[in-house]
């Protein structure tokens, strides 16, 4: 079976001179907080096990040998390594990376087709974030159960089939509350909406299409027109919602980017979306720069801006971000990449710090997301691992649906755009979380896609 591996970053680049071949349409280069694309085929050939005559010890036995050559730190991997006292392939990860390493991870064919490649999942279409003893509602895909009954970020749940969310929570059982991933299951649901409504709806679980501009809009300040959008993830589908979200936004003066969610995905979409809202400015010159081990030196590449699938150029010379330390890789390099040639004000919270990208590589029934390469920006400037700084501190909460007048967040950028200078702090909103704060332990799957139900 041949090794199927896709480098994206601002283009497709098919390597015919490596022995495995790559599928631009399924594998590509990823740097997000669950799995970044990014990079050639690299290191020597290795027998990769048919996926119809699998063993558990085939499986490790090449992913180690695999790492051995292609993973970024594979310095840090014991030597002697027995592959008899791990598992499964999944134990052997955990057990060898490097202890640098947060973002390395595994995922069957399945779950990779269904979340970068089809753009879906089952469940009823939101994201949720605990707070204390209470649950809310952190954002909805647009035409899911959730849309349909009138959910917005902001909601809260208040009770899931008769038992409160506040003896879920403590009992450790609100996960399992919301029932299996299968198409059908359905689940009566008490909820408050933002304007304090209480109200008791029925959901059922469909494939949800996980759009990933969750919110566009425009508004007048102090005489300028402010743009504003809200990108949730970089996937397949990313480059057409875009194209949505510019065209919307034709002419703004400003542009206020919110990625405070988003863990990252495929490096191209970055690269459009900052190619898009600087546009004039940044075309031609370089973005990224991918540095693979000093075994695989030769797949070390720039990529310059270009639009890409982009459609609509805004050349603006200052761009707004919005994080917090869920903001992840290829959100990051929005500002990492921008930042030489246009003045970037970060407001929210550092992020994530992820610096280091993946090239997937398909194994058996597994797709392996190891980091493969760090992204530094046409300066030289990466190895941001404690998160990328703010210019102006402001505190995640939520306090209504997107684009509400008193996010703290939004009220910084407001603030920024009219004063020039940071809003002083002030505590608001009902509800504050730990999407705010820097992911440490190793991440099995994208964090975002654990608090999606």
């Amino acid at each position: 079976m041949e090794v199927f591996r896709q480098v994206i970053v601002m283009t497709s680049t098919l390597q015919s001179n490596l022995k495995r071949a790559l599928l631009c349409s399924c594998l590509p280069l990823l740097i997000s907080c669950g799995g970044s694309s990014g990079s050639t085929n690299t290191g020597g050939d290795l027998d990769v096990p048919d996926s119809g005559s699998c063993s558990v010890g085939e499986e490790k036995n090449y992913f180690l040998n695999y790492m051995r050559d292609d993973y970024f730190w594979y310095q840090d991997i014991p030597s002697n390594v027995d592959t008899g006292n791990y598992n499964d392939v999944y134990q052997l990860l955990d057990g060898i990376r490097s202890p640098v390493d947060r973002f390395s991870f595994i995922l069957t064919q399945e779950q990779y087709e269904q979340r970068y490649i089809n753009a879906e999942y089952i469940g009823f279409g939101f994201s949720t974030r605990v707070s204390g003893s209470r649950l809310f509602i952190n954002y909805v895909y647009e035409d899911s159960p959730a849309t349909s009954v009138g959910m917005t970020r902001g909601a809260e749940i208040l009770s899931i089939d008769g038992t409160s969310v506040a003896s879920l929570i403590a009992n450790n059982q609100l996960n399992d509350a919301f029932g299996a991933a299968q198409s059908g299951v359905t689940r009566t649901l008490r909820w408050r909406a933002v304007n304090q409504t209480e109200r008791e709806s029925v959901l059922t679980k469909q494939a949800v299409e996980t759009n990933t501009v969750l919110a566009t809009q425009s508004f007048a300040l102090d005489g300028k027109a402010i743009g504003y959008y809200v990108l949730n993830s970089f996937i397949n589908r990313t480059g057409s919602d875009l194209n949505d979200a510019y065209n919307q936004l034709a002419g703004v003066d400003e542009l206020i980017i919110d990625v405070r969610y988003n863990g990252g995905g495929i490096i191209k979409y970055g690269v459009q979306a900052a190619t898009q809202a600087a546009g004039n400015n940044v075309i031609g010159n370089t973005a990224v720069q991918l540095r693979y081990n000093d075994k695989n030196t030769d797949n070390n590449k720039a990529y310059l801006f270009e639009l890409g699938e982009g459609i609509q150029q805004l050349n603006l010379d200052r761009v707004f971000v919005l994080t917090t330390g869920a903001s992840c890789s290829t959100s990051e390099l929005i500002i990492n990449s921008l930042t030489p040639y246009v003045d970037v004000v970060v407001i929210g919270q550092p992020t994530c710090g992820k610096p280091v990208g993946q090239s997937p590589d398909r194994f058996c029934d597994k797709i392996s997301f190891v980091i493969n390469f760090e992204t530094v920006n046409a300066n030289g400037e990466g190895r941001y691992f404690d998160g990328l700084p703010v210019t102006c501190p402001a505190t995640d909460s939520i306090v209504g649906d997107w684009g509400a007048e008193n996010d703290p967040l939004l009220l910084q950028a407001r603030h920024f755009i009219s004063y020039g200078s940071c809003r002083p702090q002030a505590s608001g909103g009902v509800q504050q979380a730990s999407v705010t704060h820097r992911v440490d332990e190793p991440m099995t799957l994208p964090e975002q896609w654990k608090r999606e139900f």
